[in-house]
């Protein structure tokens, strides 16, 4: 996951946090804190969690998913098998994805997103976030250079209802 704001909210994966009895966020620089789960919503796949932490947290800052081009550069961040603050780079492949049984826009990238990428930010040239790494294509489970992303303007539609109602209320 990252942090979205100084106040210690944490934007992730739903299938993240899902089976969690305890989560415990670890920042770069080795601090370590229990995290509570504000709101889930598993059609999404976005999870916003919070930390209780003094002190100046790194924030990502949400950029604007709706400009997102294909061929444009991004970086996924992520621990890939383990590996922390693990940072790959590639292109937008394709946008408006559908997987079956989840959200239907998904941003599509090669860059490297593999087992423990998810929850992690995809980030575009300016440094903004464009989207949150989910998903992969695979059929070894491992990466094939299929990877797939929610939209942050999906997230930050959501993040209101996910602060307040602890989870997403969609009509019919």
């Amino acid at each position: 996951g990252f942090i979205i704001n100084r106040d210690g909210y944490i934007l992730t994966n739903d299938h993240v946090i899902e089976d969690a009895q305890r989560i415990v966020v670890t920042l770069q620089d080795g601090r370590e804190f229990k995290a509570r789960v504000i709101g889930r919503d598993d059609k999404s796949d976005i999870a916003l969690i919070k930390i209780d932490a003094a002190g100046h947290l790194p924030v990502a800052p949400l950029g604007d998913s709706d400009n997102v081009r294909v061929g444009q550069w991004v970086i996924a961040i992520g621990n890939p098998f383990g590996f922390d603050h693990s940072v790959t780079a590639g292109i937008v492949s394709a946008k408006g994805r559908f997987i079956p049984g989840s959200y239907d826009d998904f941003i599509q990238t090669d860059a490297s997103i593999n087992p423990g990428n998810s929850g992690g930010p995809l980030i575009d040239r300016r440094g903004t976030v464009v989207g949150v790494n989910s998903a992969i294509y695979t059929r070894t489970g491992a990466s094939m250079g299929i990877g797939f992303a929610v939209p942050v303007n999906l997230v930050k539609d959501e993040l209101p209802q996910l602060r307040d109602l602890g989870k997403v209320v969609r009509g019919w």
